[in-house]
């Protein structure tokens, strides 16, 4: 069954909603992993780590493969492009109240400059 992008989306905010879920992801992307590599570093049980990879799967972030008696883990990094466009859909927003924030310290800099202008004057009468 075909998901919608919204729903594709749901999934992959989701899984990375949770701190050991993006760290595993992070560790994949150095290369594919057992889950006994996977468990060693963050000191869970394997049905916790296997919790998570569901989660991360279902969402496409992961696939098991088999080779031999292994079945490694890899990074499918493709549903992360469309939350990074979706996310990018709202940079201009996020530009622009940057630009205005710049604006408005500038504006207080050259405020405060004139005022200490203003006192030097007064003061040197």
């Amino acid at each position: 069954m075909r998901r919608s992008t919204s729903q594709e989306l749901d999934l992959v905010f989701a899984a990375l909603a949770d701190p050991t879920r993006r760290a595993i992801l992070a560790r994949l992307v150095k290369g594919d992993a057992t889950v006994n590599e996977l468990i060693a570093p963050f000191g869970l049980s394997q049905p916790n780590i296997s919790k998570h990879l569901k989660v991360l799967e279902r969402a496409g972030l992961v696939s098991r493969g088999r080779e031999a008696q292994f079945r490694p883990v890899r990074l499918n990094a493709a549903p992360l492009a469309g939350a990074a466009r979706w996310i990018g859909n709202y940079r201009q927003c996020w530009e622009e109240s940057l630009d205005q924030l710049a604006d408005h310290v500038e504006d207080m800099k050259r405020k405060e400059q004139n005022e200490k202008k203003r006192k030097h004057k007064r003061a040197g009468r």
